[in-house]
Order: structure tokens, then sequence, then C-alpha cells
């Protein structure tokens, strides 16, 4: 059947990971903070908080501020933000496939409120994306299977017409348990090359 419907990882696949160790790592040495301490508080809160479910002042009083600092939480939360990069290649890519054949195309991400409206304001993501399942949002995140039947009601698509580009395999795994067809981006090119397979051809049929 043809494919209607496009789901969308961000981090890794429209941007860079807005939060990884490595943008954690380059904070921590910019504010000059004990990096062990604050990946040790950060695991043990982020996930609640990527949930929607710790504001970002309570995540950042818990992993950060539970000390005086010789900076403020504006301060850091404008450095926290400024690590986010775009991949251009790959949202003109979306864009053009979303004209060309008319998708739906709908974000199922795990991120915290602060970063992924950061970034869908910074990147202008809601341009092209028709739908956001954030898990910040929705109070669920992947790997918890709910997230995608979740999706799959908002986006009133059958399965079977929609395909999944995400970085991380077992989440590719768990959305294609669900009769999702899924691609395990890599790169550009081959993530072009799996498109043009699913009946997804870009620049006038050339993957």
């Amino acid at each position: 059947m043809p494919i209607t419907t496009l789901f969308l990882d961000i981090g890794g696949v429209l941007l860079n990971d807005g939060w990884d160790h490595i943008a954690r790592k380059r904070v921590a040495r910019h504010f000059k903070l004990e990096w062990a301490e604050m990946e040790n508080r950060h695991r043990l809160a982020f996930e609640t908080h990527e949930e929607g479910k710790l504001t970002f002042e309570q995540y950042l009083g818990w992993v950060v501020f539970y000390q005086n600092r010789p900076f403020t939480l504006v301060q850091f939360r404008r450095f926290m933000c400024a690590q986010s990069r775009s991949y251009p290649e790959m949202i003109e890519l979306i864009k053009q496939l979303k004209a060309r054949h008319g998708l739906r195309t709908v974000v199922v991400s795990n991120e915290a409120r602060v970063v992924n409206d950061y970034r869908i304001r910074k990147f202008k993501l809601d341009e092209f994306v028709d739908s956001f399942i954030s898990s910040c949002f929705v109070h669920v995140r992947k790997p918890d299977p709910d997230i995608f039947r979740l999706a799959l009601d908002i986006a009133q698509t059958p399965a079977r017409r929609i395909v999944y580009i995400e970085n991380t395999p077992m989440f590719v795994q768990i959305a294609e348990g669900l009769g999702i067809r899924s691609i395990l981006h890599t790169d550009y090119k081959s993530t072009c090359a799996k498109l043009a397979s699913f009946g997804l051809p870009n620049q006038g049929g050339n993957a």
C-alpha cells in the first residue's frame, strides 16, 4: 500500500541530539562544573524531566543549582540551547518529500520541553511537521510502545501506510513490532535509497 505518512525522530535525524553526553560535557567545561557529579544527578532526574513530569527549573535545581553558582539559570539555559545544530540536508529532504508526495509528517521524539520548544522554533520544524508526539507533551517516552500507539491514534493512519525514520536500532525494532515500516537512519544517502524503495523517491525520482 502507498505510504501516506512519515514518522520522524528529531535528535540524530533532523537535528543533533540536543542534550546528549557531548553537549553536557561541553556545558560542564564551560561553566566549570564537576562532570561526574553532574552526570550522576542527570541520570537520576532526566527521564522524569523528559516525560514532562519535572519542570526545567526543577531538573536544573537537582542537577546544577543544588548549590550556589556564579552564573544564572538564564545563562545556563541559553548556552544549553545553543548546543543544538540542524542537519539541513535531512530537513530539506523531508520538506521535498512532503511537497512531492503529499505526506503527513509526525515527530515521535524523546525531548524535554525547553529544548524541544527551542528547537521547534529555532529550526522552524513546525513549517513542515504536522504533529509533535514529543515525550514532554504526552508524558511517555521511547522505548515505551505506547508513544507509538499514541502517534498512530493521532495520525489516524494505518501502520502499513507509515514509514518511520529513526537512528536508534531498538526504537526501530519496537516500531516494526507494531507493523510500522522503519528506516534505521545512518546517513542521508542510504536513507534516500531506502525511502525510494518504499515508493518515496526524491528529486524527480532520483534517490
